[in-house]
Order: C-alpha cells, then sequence, then structure tokens
C-alpha cells in the first residue's frame, strides 16, 4: 500500500462514532433528540476527531424496538426532524471532514408498514410475498433471538389464516428476501440515502437478512449482498458496508465475499469482544490473544470494525456457559445486569469499577488493535448507564453535555424526557462534556489523543496483528505490521507493576522506538529486545523508527 490508498479506502482508518439522534441533543426542547440538536454537535464531533458517523435509525416506527421496527424506509421520525434538516446535518458534517452512514435494517418491517398492512389484508395481496407466509409452522423452528420475548419466530394471523416468519420480534415481519421486487425495494432505499449525501450503510442482522425462507431455494445467498456492494460502487464508488455478523471467524470471511471480498467492507469483531471481556475478567490477555491470533486475513479493501460496547446488550453468546459466567460474576453479578441468559445491559466504566487507570488501558487497546476503533456515544466521557432503565435501553439515556437540568440535552421537564438521565454517581453532575472538555486530564482529552494517534498512524489500520514475545505475566505485548510502518503495543491487564524484555525481532542498527504518547525514544539492541516498565493497567504505544524514517507523528 501507499499512502494515499488511505482516501480511497477511507474506512480502513476512520473513527466510527455511533449516536441515536433522539438521544444526542435535543434542539426545541421537547424532550426528543432531533437533527438540529445533532447539527448544533457536529462541531463538538469534528474536534474529538470523528472522522464517521453511524447514525442509528431515525426513521418513522411504532418505536416498539428502539426505532429498528420500521414502518417507512424513505422517512424520517417526524419528532427529529425531516429531510431538509437530515441534509443540512449531512452537509454540515462532510464540511467538518466526517462521512456518514446510516443503519440499514431490511430484515424485517414493522407490522404498521403499508406493505405489511396491505399484505395482511389478503391472501392474493400483491404484497403477500414481501413477506415469508406457511399454512403451518415448520417442524423444526430455528431459535427466537431474544430468548423469554418471544415463543416462536411464527405468528398466526387470524384474518388470512397463515402464520408469518418473524426472527425477531412478533411485531416485525420477516421481508421475504426471495423475491426480486423485495430485493428492487432495498436497491432503490439504498439509492434514496446515497442520493442525500450518505457515504455508506451499517447493515442490521447480516446473517438473517440472507438466509432464505423454510422450504425456499436461493442458490448462493452471498450473492446478494454481492448484488448489494456492486449497486452501492455504481451509485457512490467510495460507499462502505459495515455488517453486523456476530459468526465465527470462518464463517465471517464468507460475508467479507472470502478472500477475493465484493461483499462487506467492515465486519464487527464480536469474537474479539467477548474474549477481551473475559481476559478482563481473568486478569490475563490470553484469552484475547487466542482471539485476535484466530482472525482470518481478509481482503485488502476490507478490515476489522473493534469495539468494547455497543447500542445492544454486551453480548457474551460465543463464550462457553462457564466462561460466560465467570465474566458475568465479574461485571454484572446482579441478575437485573444480565439478559437473555447471554448479554450485560451495563457500561464499561461502571463494569470496571470506575478505575480511571483499566478505563484507560481498554480504551488504549482499542484504538491499538488492527482495524476500525467504534465508539459508542458517551463513550469518550465516561457515561454509565441507568440501572433504573430494563433492559438494552439502560445504556441507551441522553448524552450528558453539562452538569446542568437534564445533563444540558435539553430544556424541557424531566418527565418529558425521550429517556430517564441517571440519578447516581454516573449523573451529569459527575460525568459530562462541559467539565472534561478543557480538562487535560479527563477521559475526554484521553480518547481525544487516542483518536489523534490513531489518525496519524494508519499501520493500525491496515496492518496485521503479531503476537510478540516476553517475559512477564499478564501483559499483551503485540505488533501491527504494514506496508507504510510498524507499531509496537504493550498493556498491562494486571493491577501490579511489571517489568518485561520484549522481542521485537531484528532490527537495523540506529533504529529506535518513538513513544506516540509521548517524547520519548528508546533505543532496541540488534537483537530486537527491549526493557520496559508498565504500571498497574499500564500501556505504551511505540514506532519502530528506522534510520532515515522521516514520519514526524
Amino acid at each position: 500500500m501507499k499512502i494515499t490508498d488511505t482516501s480511497d479506502l477511507w474506512w480502513k482508518t476512520a473513527v466510527i462514532y455511533c449516536l441515536d439522534v433522539e438521544t444526542y441533543m435535543d434542539g426545541n426542547d421537547d424532550g426528543v433528540g432531533d437533527f438540529e440538536g445533532l447539527a448544533r454537535r457536529i462541531d463538538y464531533l469534528a474536534d474529538l476527531g470523528i472522522t464517521c458517523l453511524w447514525l442509528m435509525p431515525f426513521y418513522p416506527s411504532p418505536d416498539r424496538d428502539d426505532g429498528y421496527d420500521i414502518s417507512d424506509f424513505y422517512g424520517i421520525d417526524s419528532r427529529l426532524g425531516n429531510h431538509g434538516d437530515f441534509v443540512e446535518v449531512i452537509r454540515t458534517a462532510r464540511d467538518r471532514g466526517m462521512r456518514v452512514i446510516v443503519d440499514l435494517v431490511v430484515n424485517h418491517t414493522s407490522d404498521k408498514h403499508p406493505w405489511f398492512v396491505s399484505a395482511r389484508r389478503s391472501r392474493t395481496s400483491p404484497h403477500r410475498d414481501f413477506y415469508v407466509w406457511r399454512d403451518a409452522p415448520p417442524k423444526k423452528q430455528q431459535p427466537t433471538v431474544f430468548p423469554g420475548e418471544e415463543a416462536s419466530v411464527w405468528e398466526y394471523d387470524e384474518r388470512t389464516e397463515q402464520y408469518f416468519q418473524h426472527v425477531f420480534y412478533k411485531h416485525q415481519p420477516d421481508l421475504n428476501i426471495a423475491n426480486p421486487r423485495v430485493r428492487d425495494e432495498i436497491a432503490k432505499t439504498i439509492g434514496f440515502w446515497l442520493a442525500l449525501g450518505v457515504s455508506g450503510f451499517r447493515i442490521d442482522a447480516v446473517p438473517f437478512l440472507i438466509e432464505p425462507p423454510d422450504g425456499v431455494e436461493l442458490g448462493d445467498p452471498h450473492e446478494f449482498l454481492r448484488d448489494l456492494k456492486r449497486f452501492l460502487q455504481r451509485r457512490v464508488g467510495d460507499a462502505a458496508l459495515l455488517g453486523e455478523v456476530n459468526l465465527p471467524f470462518r464463517q465471517q470471511l464468507q460475508f467479507f465475499g472470502g478472500e477475493r471480498g465484493g461483499e462487506l467492507d467492515l465486519q464487527f469483531d464480536f469474537m474479539s469482544m467477548q474474549a477481551l471481556y473475559l481476559s478482563l475478567a481473568r486478569s490475563d490477555p490470553e484469552a484475547l490473544i487466542t482471539s485476535l491470533t484466530a482472525r482470518p486475513p481478509v481482503p485488502p479493501e476490507a478490515t476489522w470494525a473493534n469495539f468494547v460496547r455497543n447500542h445492544d446488550e454486551l453480548t457474551l453468546d460465543k463464550l462457553s456457559d462457564a466462561e460466560r459466567e465467570e465474566v458475568f460474576e465479574a461485571f454484572a453479578p446482579d441478575e437485573a445486569q444480565r439478559v437473555y441468559g447471554r448479554g450485560i445491559t451495563r457500561r464499561v466504566p461502571p463494569m470496571l469499577g470506575g478505575d480511571p487507570r483499566r478505563i484507560r488501558m481498554v480504551y488504549s487497546l482499542l484504538f491499538s488493535l488492527p482495524g476500525t476503533p467504534v465508539l459508542f456515544y458517551g463513550e469518550e466521557i465516561g457515561m454509565g448507564e441507568n440501572p433504573e432503565v430494563a433492559g438494552r435501553g439502560s445504556v441507551r439515556t441522553p448524552m450528558q453535555w453539562t452538569d446542568g437540568e437534564n445533563g444540558g440535552f435539553s430544556h424541557a421537564r424531566p418527565s418529558r424526557l425521550v429517556a430517564p438521565i441517571p440519578g447516581d454517581g454516573y449523573a451529569p453532575a459527575h460525568v459530562n462534556v462541559q467539565q472534561q472538555r478543557n480538562d487535560d486530564g479527563s477521559l475526554l482529552q484521553f480518547i481525544r489523543h487516542l483518536v489523534s494517534r490513531y489518525r496519524v498512524s494508519p499501520e493500525i489500520g491496515w496492518g496485521t496483528f503479531e503476537v510478540l514475545e516476553h517475559d512477564a505475566k499478564g501483559v499483551l505485548a503485540h505488533a501491527v505490521n504494514s506496508d507504510v510502518g510498524r507499531m509496537i503495543a504493550l498493556h498491562n491487564f494486571t493491577d501490579v507493576p511489571v517489568r518485561l524484555q520484549v522481542e521485537i525481532g531484528a532490527v537495523e542498527e540506529g533504529t529506535v522506538l518513538v513513544d506516540l504518547h509521548g517524547p520519548g525514544r528508546v533505543p532496541v539492541d540488534p537483537k530486537g529486545r527491549v526493557d520496559f516498565e508498565l504500571g498497574p493497567f499500564g500501556f505504551e504505544w511505540m514506532r519502530v523508527s528506522r534510520p532515515g524514517d522521516a514520519r514526524i507523528g
């Protein structure tokens, strides 16, 4: 690669920031966040160093699943604004150097969508085959996505005396992607939002989207993803697809399009995220090392999306029962902090006991791993969840801007807010942007620094992972290797200081390690051995600088 490739494949060195418009900033003081409010905060996001905004669903919806039950793929929830407001945000973000991607939720619709309203009127409805219907459910049914919420993925419709399929909730009937008309509608939806200026899509629940209905022969289901990618490239050459694919690595590789690519450009690394929490519970990076070294090589145009928290429950479904219990005991000891038997409904700081050393080590690790870092709004200031809100909603509370009323999110009465604000030690009085923005020692400024270091280190986004040998326990030492450079990172998972000698491999005489977090320069002996000291939960980033290296960042 050459450095100019980073602009063609922008997503490989992006910093993605996920936010929910309705909980981010209220511009008209009705208690609900909106695009007017978001526009006021674009400069904040630009100052943080964000290069790509990911907007959670903002479409018209009955809102029975936080907006993921969509009743109009072309619309905008009237509470949040209109298409003019949306375009103003896109334009302003682009002016500040940020692209915008939006959620594409086309595995299902709301049962209030006009297509489904039409489909359930009659078996002869023109939209009947937009959905999956059966006279009786198949004898072998797939399990429900939300254990305890639904008894079956099939729901009986009394009017037409057939069952319809819903992999998620019964108010979210599945679209029939085997129907060419449905595929055309999905393509038109993509084309519409591209025409309004978005730079790509985060595709929800991709494996469910391309899975053919029971008894339907679809051929290669991945051809649908390839079609979407080809359509995307025809309309906007540099638009990207980020996919939610919570599967083992071997299967995830298929969603990139195999070694040749041509499907998803980015995929969340759920496997390593879960291994990270097991390693944190054990104060031992071995589980994470095992996961990261198991990552398959991906196509040159593709990469992994790294995260430590997202908008859903913190899923632990790929861990064994015993491993999951370890993580539960460490970070969600109260049954109320767990959901679906597999997930945690807490944010990172409360899980880590509010220890700033440990919190910073985790985010340093996030930004040092090969791939693209993804932040969930509020992570940059250390927001906590609201334990008074059940389920996934506990982490989807209003952004905390100030220590004033409603955390500066809105001037509406608290009773009118779209979601209640935490009132514990993570309340706005203690955690907010205003207090941290000009505090050099704050978490916000630390995250801003990490973003800056990542952005001047394209080897992280483009590189490959290598475990480095050393002589200490509880420390992950790794290198990221690429054509434009090599970076070394060390992270101490323990609460005690450690001394260690790291073997980085043979180097040219005169090679030094340049501290990416400070002014230090560390010499390397000819055999590539380097001595380090790390404090409790300490970390280091070092660029391997060979003689003649002209890089200054």
